[in-house]
């Protein structure tokens, strides 16, 4: 069975599909984004775990002056 379709028909679908690709794109943007802003927190993250570490370690020398 061959399916007729109108013109109003084609452009709303040919419509709607480069609204769902442009938001696919921005969805692809954002997600790279958040990504890159998860992988900088993490990074911070383990900067001031390191950092604490090391305050820990010299505050339980012996002689510590702190």
């Amino acid at each position: 069975m061959q399916a007729e379709w109108t013109e109003e028909a084609i452009q709303r679908i040919t419509t709607e599909n480069t609204t769902l690709k442009q938001r696919v794109r921005q969805l692809t943007t954002d997600n790279r984004t958040l990504d890159e802003r998860l992988k900088a927190a993490r990074s911070n993250l383990r900067f001031q775990d390191r950092r604490m570490a090391d305050l820990e370690a010299r505050i339980a020398e012996p002689g510590s002056t702190t």
